[in-house]
């Protein structure tokens, strides 16, 4: 038998944070009831508008999504992930991105403020620079031994491109690694899957990545695809492109026994680098 199941959540979020977090509920309790133990909600899960009103209302949104996530881990006896949501920094007109694990009993067990920022301009037309309005944090992500299940590191979407970062999660520990994002319909196609599986197999750890899929606002499009993905880099569950869920077991003595089999983070040669 798995030792626990996880559920990675996809949603459509928009500029009305009310209806945001009504549909979050909805996936939550959804999850839940199918057994869940782990549910992560996608990067941006209360906002995702345009800059200038995340910006207006990040003081109140930031409290209401910290109550958000303790009332909701509370409520359905869940381990949550809120995967990101904008935090003031004081006296600035900049936000942090900031994800949080909480604990069944409402308890932060974990926080970490995205530090790889999305400045690119894609072929398609679009052009994202979120360093004009968010500061990246200042901290390494970290793992955290949640009761019960598994130690579990944390990350934010851009973060994926970065395998230095989750080589550094493992070397503290993780077993399993969040990926919550936004990723962009353009380059998801291409490397949304890609870089998830890599991660995994590269690291013989899970990866449970919750997603934004759909339409936004204006041209902002998110790929979906909400996944979870075991040790060998197998795809266990995949959301598709409709709000919903990617829900499957994670197993640690799964993680034990490739990590034996393949045992390439034994091999490293860390002296040559």
């Amino acid at each position: 038998m798995p030792d626990f199941l996880v559920a990675a959540l996809q949603l459509t979020s928009t500029s009305d944070v009310d209806a945001n977090l009504n549909l979050a509920e909805e996936q939550i309790e959804l999850a839940s009831r199918r057994g869940a133990d782990l549910i992560g909600l996608p990067e941006n899960f209360a906002f995702l508008g345009d800059d200038k009103e995340r910006i207006e209302i990040a003081k109140s949104l930031h409290e209401k999504c910290t109550k958000f996530l303790i009332t909701m881990a509370r409520r359905y006896q869940v381990v949550l992930l809120g995967g990101g949501y904008p935090v003031l920094v004081a006296d600035s007109n900049r936000t942090l991105n900031r994800c949080e694990l909480v604990g069944r009993d409402g308890q932060l067990l974990a926080r970490y403020d995205k530090i790889h920022l999305f400045d690119v301009d894609l072929p398609e037309g679009n052009t994202y620079r979120e360093s004009e309005t968010i500061s990246p944090g200042n901290q390494s992500p970290p793992v955290v031994e949640v009761p019960g299940l598994c130690r579990v590191g944390l990350s934010i979407c851009y973060d994926v491109r970065f395998p230095e970062l989750y080589r550094d999660l493992v070397d503290k520990g993780a077993e399993l690694l969040m990926i919550p994002a936004a990723f962009t319909a353009f380059t998801g196609k291409d490397h949304w899957q890609i870089l998830l599986q890599a991660r995994a197999i590269e690291n013989t750890a899970y990866v449970v990545a919750p997603a934004q899929t759909g339409l936004h606002y204006g041209r902002r499009q998110s790929h979906g695809h909400a996944m979870v993905i075991d040790p060998w880099g197998t795809v266990l569950a995949d959301a598709g492109v409709m709000p919903g869920a990617a829900i499957a077991p994670a197993d640690k003595k799964r993680v034990d026994r490739i990590r034996e089999q393949m045992p390439s983070l034994k091999h490293r040669q860390k002296q040559l680098f």
